[in-house]
């Protein structure tokens, strides 16, 4: 109930917890068979369990089983809890569903069905029940398990009912591969269509404005409270068997046969979230083939992932925290920059190669030129330093009046641009030699990067805007829209799409014209850093918490996608606001069908 746990149930036999980013905490084992449904007391110090050997469990937090709850004659396919904690209903294949108090003890059998109960559920003051069946109906029951009335519409098993967290609605999902809504009396009031295969399951959003559904087409579908349909959610193997909102509405999970649970935020983009450190991450980075992402914390470490966000390993070496983080061009080398004035070079194993020493402050940034030969570090000493492959001193870069936070390569290597706490940006050529400075903004330029087709020079700040300049130094465009400072930027691979990562906790993407056409919001904590991965298909970002989330970004930025994603944000305001004149009444129905 609290959103810092997650629990699984599993044709293994056992019921799993895990923490919010990904990390498996305890099993629960002791079933002999399924775990089909797996339930929170509403205090959160209990979980229940239901089973197909004909059981429900309780187990404490800790994964100590409590009691056994027995007296079904066929498999336990739903357990819930009545909102106070103090009943427990149990749905079962035979054909009945039972409640209990919470030390286990049998209060009454709901018998009525015709077929196997698939799910049972009660409103949220507590008063009512409700329960689905393979029978094609569902039948609502007061408190204490008298009948009250049936739900009839569907043609095929009801595999899941729920109530509005208002208690004003019902939704019952089928085998019919559709979703209809009743009201609290039982009374129909809409069919939702559109899934292709049987609805296995069915969930709102805490604050009652929204509907997910979980469905064995292998998607997740997210409607409005009136039914009307707004997103799809891709990216399971095979059928999905749950869905259910975190307390507070920002992340939904789903549990597939495909055995993972994935997390996604509500506008549909999947995350994998990490703790990956402990202490805040300043710095994230993807090898150039995709397949490793580095990052570098406060801790003093540099940590190690593959592309999935599984933990490989952890380059301990630096004495004081890690700033940087950066890949040669070929992949094969690390180099980390840090507090401890140092950069150490490391192979993709993490054995440590190397360690330069020159600066006579710590070091913000180091950056690779695309042929590998030549390393650049941005310092707190004003200076830019260059060194070759194999770590000799080079050049030192003079001219900043402020620390230089970020420093980088033009895609030819025949550029070089550094950011600076003096406000400014700078120019220089591939041998050091100063060309030109870039004045607008009005606080610490902390980041600097080059576009793709290196005609467009990027610099993020702390006065929450981003500027992009042509190769001459004039400035082209502001991207606004943050409320707090800029702390990373990035273009994709094709440089149609610009990432910001900023002190807001969002994350936000932008058109190469400069329009802000998506927010991310899933971090709890400043964003410090984020990085594409080389195909574009992913973006990850890293907060001061020292979590990591990649979003699985699919993206589809054009004005048809996004004429349609605004049509389905202003649905309800169209519909019902009652200052909207009749003509834009029409105004989505008529762009969605010249458009779809």
């Amino acid at each position: 109930p609290d959103g810092k746990l997650i629990a699984t149930a599993s044709a293994d036999k056992t019921a799993k917890l895990w923490s919010l980013e990904g990390k498996k905490l305890l099993t629960l084992s002791g079933h002999k068979n399924w775990v089909n449904s797996v339930s929170f007391s509403p205090d959160g110090k209990l979980l229940a369990t239901a089973s197909a050997d004909k059981t429900a469990k309780l187990w404490s937090l800790e994964g100590k089983e409590l009691l056994t709850l027995s007296g079904h004659e066929n498999r336990v396919n739903s357990v819930s809890f009545s909102p106070d904690g103090k009943i427990l209903a149990t749905a079962s294949g035979d054909k009945t569903a039972k409640l209990w108090s919470q030390d286990g003890r049998y209060l009454n059998t709901l018998q009525g069905h015709e077929a196997a109960v698939r799910s049972v559920s009660f409103s949220p003051d507590g008063k009512f029940i409700a329960t689905a069946s393979a029978d094609k109906t569902a039948k609502l029951w007061s408190r204490d398990g008298r009948y009250l009335k049936t739900l009839k519409g569907h043609s095929a098993t009801i595999r899941s009912v729920s109530f509005s967290p208002d208690g004003k609605l019902i939704a019952t999902a089928s085998a019919d591969k559709t979703v209809k809504l009743w009201s609290q009396n039982g009374r129909y009031l809409n069919t939702l269509e559109g899934h292709t295969a049987t609805i296995r399951c069915i969930s709102f959003s805490p604050d009652g404005k929204l509907l997910a559904t979980a469905s064995a087409d292998k998607t997740v579908k997210l409607w409005s409270r009136d039914g009307h349909y707004l997103n799809t959610f891709q990216g399971h193997d095979s059928r999905l068997n749950r869905v259910s909102f975190s307390p507070d509405g920002k992340l939904i999970a789903t549990a597939s046969e495909d055995t993972t649970v994935k997390l996604w935020s509500r506008n549909g983009h999947y995350l994998n979230t990490l703790q990956g450190h402990d202490a805040r991450i300043d710095s994230v980075s993807f090898s150039p083939d995709g397949k490793l992402i580095a990052t570098a914390g406060e801790d003093t470490t540099v940590k190690l992932w593959n592309q999935d966000g599984y933990y490989l390993n952890t380059l301990n070496g630096h004495d004081n925290l890690v700033w940087s983080v950066s890949f040669s061009p070929d992949g094969k080398t690390i180099a980390t920059a840090g507090w401890d004035k140092t950069v150490k070079f490391w192979n993709r194993q993490g054995k440590e190669l190397l360690t330069i020493q020159g600066h006579d402050d710590w070091i913000w940034s180091v950056s690779f030129s695309p042929d590998g030969k030549t390393i650049a570090t941005a310092s707190e000493d004003n200076t830019v330093k260059l060194w070759n492959q194999d770590g000799q001193y080079l050049k030192t870069l003079k001219g900043h009046d402020g620390a230089v936070r970020s420093v980088s390569f033009s895609p030819n290597g025949k550029l070089i641009a550094t950011a600076s706490e003096d406000h400014t940006a700078k120019l220089w050529n591939q041998d050091g030699q100063y060309l030109k400075t870039l004045y607008g903004h009005e606080a610490v330029v902390r980041s600097v990067s080059f576009s793709p087709d290196g005609g467009i020079i990027a610099t993020a700040s702390e006065d929450k805007t981003v500027k992009l300049w042509n190769r001459q130094g004039k400035e082209l465009l502001s991207l606004q829209g943050h409320d707090e400072q800029i702390n990373s930027f990035s273009f994709s691979p094709d440089g149609e799409t610009m990432a910001t990562a900023s002190k807001d906790k969002t994350v936000r993407l932008w058109n190469r014209q400069g329009k802000e056409v998506l927010i991310l919001r899933g971090h709890n904590d400043e964003v410090r850093s984020l990085s594409f991965s080389p195909d574009g298909q992913t973006l990850v970002s890293s907060d001061a918490g020292g979590r990591l989330i990649l979003w699985n970004l699919n993206l589809d930025i054009s004005l048809k996608s996004m004429m349609l994603q605004a049509c389905n944000q202003l649905h309800n305001y169209l519909k019902y606001n009652p200052d909207v004149n009749q003509s834009d009444r029409l105004l989505c129905k008529e762009i969605d069908q010249n458009l779809r």
